[in-house]
C-alpha cells in the first residue's frame, strides 16, 4: 500500500502554509475524486507468517517512534491531510502513546509498558498481519507489515533479497525524505526542494561541512570497501541490492501512481499526464546521506577559532596570566563535579591540557572573519530573511555546540528485581514529520536485528536489538576536529605546505530555484564555494603576528563518511555479537563519536566510538595550531586523511558497571569532550540522581526505571539543580519587597511539589505551578547577566556566550535546537551559577571559578542582585516572556513548550506536551542468552 512522505528540511523547516491555499474545499474534493485511481499497491492474503526464531527477550523488549512508521503520502492523502486533518495509515499512531506517557509514567507498571511502547518482539502473529509483500516479485524476500504500527518485518532466504527488501521497505516508507536528504548532502536541497530561507540554511550548513564533489563520495566508497577485507565486499554487496530495492520501489510506484505527492507539488511529477521523472538512487547518494547523519549527530568537535576570541578577550581584560585562569575555569576540561558515565574512578586522558603548549597560532586581536559561503545571490537569495538563513547555519556549523542529545540508563542484573540488567535508552534526533529514523526488522542470512535506522541508510539497523542484546548511543561529543592556520602565500588562495606554495582546491555548487506549489519562495540563485587545503576546508580568514593565515578544519571522519558501515553491520551479525566484549569490538569500527551502550540477559557494557587522532606532543586541541609538520596528527597522510589513532583501550569503555547513565555529559575522569558546559549542574544528572537512588534501593524494574527516565524527562534542571540555591541566597534574610516575597513563595512551592514543567492534567495544556515557571523562564536570562557581566564585562561575558549559550529551556528559540525541539538543557550556564552561588555562600566548591561574581562576591550584595533581577522577571506578562511564533499565540505558555513534528513533507500533524526525551526509545530486560 503507499505510504506517506516528507518535503522540505531540517530543524527550522516547515513545510510553506501556501500550497493549501490555492484550491477551495470543493476543489480539493473534486481533485481528490480524480487522483483516487491506483493507490495501493498488490498485497498477498496470506497471514500465516511464522514468527522469527531465536527471540530471547521473552515479550520484555519494547520500542517507540513517533509520530508513525508512515512516512510516504500520495498526493490525494496530502491534499485530505490539508483539507480535513486525515491522516494516512500509520503516520501518527505512535504520536498518542509516545504522549500519553508523560501523564502516564505516575502509574505505570510492567504491565502498562506497551500501552506507552510497541511489543518489539520478533516476528508478526499470524492474526496480526496486515500485508505481505514479494518486493519486485521476489520469491527469496517478503515483507510483512503488522496491523498496529505497519512496521516492515523483513524475511530473506538470500542475503541479496534480503537487503533488496530493505531498500524496497525504506522507499515505501520514506523515499521522499531520503530523496531531500541526498540533495541535502549534495548541497542541492534548493533546486530540487524549492527556494525556502530554510531550505538555503539547510544546505548552506551541511555543504560547508562536508564540500564532497562526486568523485570524493565514490573514493570514500571504494576506500572503505578496500581496507575491510570480506566484510567490505560484504557491505558493497548489500548497499547495491538495498539501492535495487530502492529503484525497483520508484519503478512500482511511479508506474502505478502511488508515489509520493511532494513530487508533484515541487513540480517534479505532473499529476494528470504522470509525466516528469524521480531519480533512481545510487550508491554516492549512501555516502551523501551518511555525512549529513554524521555531520548533525556524530562529529564532536571545533570551535577553536571561538575559544581563541574568548581566551584574548580574558587576558585583554586580567592580564595573560589572570586571563588564562579565568578562561581555564569556565572551560571546565575536567571539572571534578561533572557527572560521569564510567563513575568508578578509571581515568580516560585525552585533549587534556599540556603542561607548556606549543604550535598555538592564536589570531591578532579583531582580525577574525568568517569565509563567506555564498556568492552571486539574485532573486529572492538576496533578501534579508535569506541572508539571515546563512548567517545561522554557519554559526551552527562552526560551533562546539554540536547537536548531543539522547540517554540511556542501564541498571546491572546485580540490582534488579528479576537478576537481569535492564535498559532503558535512545536517540534524541529530534522530532520531524516523517521521522528522520524510521523501524524495520530485518531477517536473514547473517542478519538478525529489529529497531531504527536512518531513512536511506537502512540496509543495517542502527540502534535496536539482535536475538539476544540491545544497543543504542547518545551523542559524545569528543574532540575529533582541529583548527589549523595555513600561512599564505602569492595569493589569499595559495598556502604553504611543508614549505611548498600550494594552490587551494576550490569547489562550487551553484543553485536556483523557482516557485511550486508546495514551496511559492520567488526565483533566486546563488552559488556556494567552498576552499579546500590539504588540512581541510577555510572556514576563516586572520592574521597571526601580522601574518595573513586561513582557518581550516580538519576532521578525523572528513573523507570516511562510509566507513562505520562495518561497525552497523556487525552489530546486525548474530555469528559476531555474541557477548559485551563482541558487542565492543563492532562498535570499536564505528568512527564517529558517539557512546554505545548495550544490554543483554546477564552483562551490560558501554564503549566511546570515534577515530580520536593522536595529536603531536603539547599540541593544545582546544585552540588553532600551525599547519606544520610539527604540530600534524600523528603519521597524518593528507591523501587519504588517515592518521594513528587512539587505541580502543584508551576509550572509555565498561563492562558491568553497576549501572549507566549519559545524556551527553562527560564520559569519564579526565576525558576531555569539545562542548563547553561538562561542570557540576549537568541534564545528566537528572538521570544520575534518580538511578543511583534505584540501585541502592534495589530491585529495579522495566516501569521503574522508565519511570525514572520520564521523571527527568519534565524536569527543569534550573529548578531542580540551581534555584534552591539562588532561593537560599534570597532567603538569607528576610525579603521585606512584596513583589519579590511573592515570586520566592511561587517559586519555593515549585520546588517542593518537584520542580516539573507538568501539565495540571493529561491534556490541560496548562502547567501546573504555571506563574514559578513563568518567574523562572524570564529571570534566568536576567540573573545569569546580573551575575557575570558586572565582573567580566561586555566583551568577556559576550565571547564565553558564544562559547556556551546563556540557557535552552524547553520555549527557548535559541541554541543549537531551536523550539519546540523537545530536547532541552544541554546547553547552559546552571553550572556557572551554581559554582559562583555556593562560592558566595561560603559552601565547599571542587573545580571552581576563579573568582566570586555575584555582588562583587559579598553576599548582601549578590542577594540585592538577585532580589531586583527577580522582581523584573516577576512583573513580566506571559505575552512578553512567551512571545509567541508561527506556532503559537503570545503569552501561551504550554504551546511555547510543546513539541512540533516538523514538517518534511506534507503531512502535519498535533502538537504534543513538551517532554526531554529519546525520539525512539527502548525499554529491554532479556530473560535468557545462546
Amino acid at each position: 500500500m503507499p505510504r506517506r512522505t516528507p518535503r522540505t528540511a531540517l530543524d527550522r523547516q516547515r513545510t510553506p502554509r501556501r500550497f493549501p491555499k490555492f484550491l477551495g474545499a470543493a476543489s480539493i474534493c473534486a481533485l481528490i475524486a480524480a487522483l483516487l485511481s491506483p493507490l495501493t499497491q498488490a498485497a498477498a492474503a496470506d497471514s500465516t507468517t511464522a514468527l522469527a526464531a531465536n527471540d530471547y527477550c521473552g515479550g520484555q523488549c519494547s520500542d517507540i517512534l513517533p509520530p508513525g512508521q508512515n512516512g510516504n503520502a500520495t498526493l490525494a492523502q496530502i491534499l485530505l491531510n490539508q483539507a480535513f486533518g486525515i491522516q494516512p495509515d500509520h503516520a501518527e499512531d505512535q504520536l498518542g502513546p509516545y504522549n500519553n506517557l508523560a501523564s502516564g509514567a505516575a502509574t505505570l507498571t510492567d504491565a502498562k509498558i506497551n500501552d506507552f511502547f510497541n511489543d518489539a518482539s520478533f516476528g508478526v502473529a499470524s492474526d496480526q498481519v496486515a500485508s505481505t509483500t514479494a518486493p519486485g516479485g521476489r520469491s527469496d524476500v517478503t515483507i510483512v507489515r503488522d496491523k498496529k504500527t505497519g512496521v516492515p518485518h523483513i524475511t530473506g532466504t538470500t542475503r541479496y533479497g534480503t537487503e533488496y527488501g530493505a531498500g524496497y521497505a525504506a522507499a515505501q516508507d520514506r523515499l521522499w525524505l531520503m530523496d531531500v536528504f541526498r540533495h541535502v548532502g549534495r548541497g542541492q536541497l534548493t533546486s530540487f526542494a524549492g527556494g525556502a530561507s530554510s531550505n538555503q540554511g539547510l544546505e548552506q550548513e551541511f555543504w560547508r561541512n562536508a564540500p564532497y564533489t562526486e568523485a570524493d563520495l565514490q573514493t570514500q566508497i571504494d576506500n572503505a570497501i578496500a581496507n575491510n577485507g570480506a566484510r567490505g565486499q560484504q557491505a558493497l554487496a548489500d548497499a547495491n541490492a538495498y539501492i535495487d530495492g530502492i529503484n525497483a520501489y520508484i519503478d512500482a510506484s511511479d508506474s502505478g501512481r502511488y508515489f509520493p505527492g511532494e513530487y508533484v507539488l515541487t513540480g517534479h511529477k505532473d499529476s494528470i499526464t504522470n509525466a516528469g521523472t524521480i531519480d533512481h538512487f545510487k550508491i554516492t547518494d549512501l555516502v551523501a546521506l551518511a555525512s549529513v547523519i554524521g555531520s548533525l549527530f556524530g562529529s564532536g568537535g571545533g570551535g577553536e577559532v571561538n575559544n581563541a576570541i574568548s581566551l584574548l578577550a580574558a587576558q585583554s581584560k586580567y592580564g595573560v596570566t589572570e586571563g588564562t585562569k579565568v578562561w581555564e575555569s569556565f572551560r571546565e576540561r575536567n571539572d571534578p563535579e561533572a557527572v560521569l558515565t564510567v563513575h568508578n574512578g578509571e581515568s580516560f586522558p585525552y585533549a587534556s591540557k599540556p603542561d607548556t603548549a606549543q604550535g598555538e597560532a592564536l589570531p591578532d586581536a579583531g582580525s577574525v572573519t568568517q569565509e563567506p559561503l555564498v556568492y552571486d545571490r539574485t532573486g529572492s537569495a538576496a533578501t534579508a530573511t535569506a541572508t539571515s538563513a546563512s548567517a545561522t547555519a554557519a554559526a551552527t556549523t562552526l560551533t562546539s555546540a554540536k547537536r548531543g542529545m539522547s540517554n540511556a540508563l542501564v541498571v546491572s542484573g546485580k540490582y534488579t528485581a528479576s537478576g537481569h540488567p535492564i535498559a532503558v535508552f535512545g536517540p534524541q534526533t529530534g522530532y520531524f514529520a516523517p521521522q528522520l529514523l524510521m523501524l524495520q526488522e530485518i531477517q536473514g542470512p547473517g542478519l538478525s536485528a529489529r529497531g531504527a535506522s536512518f531513512a536511506g541508510l537502512s540496509m543495517y539497523v542502527e540502534l535496536g536489538r539482535g536475538q539476544d542484546y540491545s544497543w543504542s548511543a547518545t551523542t559524545s561529543g569528543q574532540d575529533i576536529i582541529d583548527t589549523y592556520a595555513v600561512e599564505l602565500c602569492q595569493d589569499d588562495y595559495h598556502y604553504l605546505y611543508h614549505g611548498t606554495c600550494t594552490a587551494m582546491d576550490k569547489v562550487e555548487r551553484t543553485n536556483s530555484w523557482k516557485p511550486t506549489t508546495a514551496d511559492g519562495t520567488a526565483a533566486g540563485s546563488y552559488r556556494m564555494q567552498v576552499y579546500r587545503t590539504k588540512y581541510g576546508p577555510v572556514e576563516y580568514r586572520a592574521t597571526v603576528g601580522g601574518k595573513k593565515v586561513a582557518y581550516t578544519t580538519l576532521r578525523s571522519s572528513y573523507m570516511h563518511e562510509a566507513d562505520s558501515i562495518i561497525g552497523f553491520q556487525m552489530l546486525n551479525d548474530p555469528d559476531y555479537v555474541k557477548s559485551p566484549q563482541t558487542f565492543q569490538s563492532a562498535v570499536q569500527h564505528i568512527n564517529y563519536t558517539f557512546n554505545w551502550f548495550y544490554a543483554d540477559s546477564s552483562h551490560t557494557a558501554y564503549y566511546n566510538s570515534g577515530d580520536n587522532p593522536v595529536r603531536a606532543a603539547a599540541v593544545d586541541a582546544e585552540f588553532p595550531v600551525w599547519a606544520q609538520a610539527a604540530y600534524e596528527w600523528r603519521n597524518w597522510d593528507p591523501t587519504t586523511n588517515t592518521a594513528s589513532y587512539t587505541p580502543p583501550s584508551a576509550h572509555p569503555n565498561s563492562i558491568d558497571q553497576d549501572y549507566y547513565i549519559s545524556w551527553n555529559n562527560k564520559q569519564a575522569k579526565d576525558y576531555t569532550t569539545a562542548p563547553w558546559g561538562d561542570g557540576s549542574v549537568h541534564r545528566g544528572n537528572l538521570l544520575e540522581d534518580r538511578v543511583k537512588k534505584l540501585v541502592a534501593a534495589g530491585g529495579v524494574t522495566r516501569s521503574s526505571l522508565t519511570k525514572a527516565m520520564a521523571d527527568a524527562a519534565l524536569a527543569d534542571l534550573r529548578a531542580e539543580d540551581v534555584l534552591p540555591k539562588l532561593l537560599k541566597v534570597i532567603n538569607s534574610s528576610t525579603v521585606t519587597d512584596t513583589t519579590a516575597a511573592a515570586a520566592v513563595t511561587k517559586l519555593s512551592d515549585w520546588v517542593t511539589a518537584g520542580a516539573k514543567r507538568k501539565e495540571t492534567s493529561a491534556g490541560s495544556k496548562t502547567y501546573s505551578n504555571a506563574d514559578a515557571i513563568r518567574i523562572l523562564d524570564a529571570w534566568w536570562p536576567l540573573l545569569v547577566k546580573a551575575e557575570f557581566e558586572p565582573g567580566l564585562g561586555t566583551d568577556l561575558y559576550t565571547a564565553f556566550s558564544n562559547n556556551l549559550p546563556i540557557d535552552e529551556s524547553p520555549s527557548a528559540a535559541h541554541g543549537p535546537t531551536g523550539a519546540h525541539a523537545g530536547s532541552s538543557f544541554q546547553y547552559g550556564w546552571w553550572s556557572y551559577v551554581d559554582k559562583d552561588i555556593r562560592a558566595v555562600l561560603g559552601e565547599s566548591v571542587q573545580g571552581g571559578l576563579s573568582q566570586k561574581y555575584c555582588g562583587g562576591g559579598t553576599l548582601s550584595a549578590c542577594r540585592d542582585a538577585l532580589i531586583s533581577t527577580l522582581k523584573t522577571a516577576a512583573g513580566l506578562t506571559a505575552a512578553q516572556v512567551y512571545p509567541g511564533d508561527d506556532q503559537c499565540s503570545a503569552g501561551d505558555q504550554w504551546c511555547a513548550d510543546s513539541i512540533v513534528q516538523r514538517t518534511l513533507g506534507g503531512i502535519k500533524h498535533g502538537k504534543i506536551t513538551w517532554q526531554n526525551r529519546p525520539t525512539y526509545q527502548q525499554v529491554v530486560e532479556y530473560t535468557s542468552h545462546r
